[in-house]
């Protein structure tokens, strides 16, 4: 079976975020207020071939802590996406 899978990647807290900071810099000039600690990150999608949704989820970990993130510096959030 195919499951649908989030990975999001973020610095981790005590990281310098540079392009957060820029973003943050940005935002009054653009007409928000009230927003700050603004963080950026990477986002993907996957569509996994799993025999159930917890292998699905557990193949998007390793993918993220393998691949998709440096983990000295970033953590790996995953969730399964659900579809209607």
């Amino acid at each position: 079976m195919n499951y649908s899978v989030a990975v999001s990647v973020t610095l981790r807290a005590g990281i310098a975020d540079p392009e957060g900071a820029t973003i943050e810099r940005a935002l009054p000039a653009l007409g928000f207020s009230g927003i700050s600690d603004v963080r950026a990150g990477k986002s993907f999608t996957l569509r996994i071939e799993a025999d159930d949704p917890s292998e699905a989820v557990m193949i998007a970990r390793s993918l993220a802590e393998r691949l998709l993130s440096n983990p000295v510096m970033e953590d790996a959030a995953v969730r399964l996406i659900e579809e209607v």
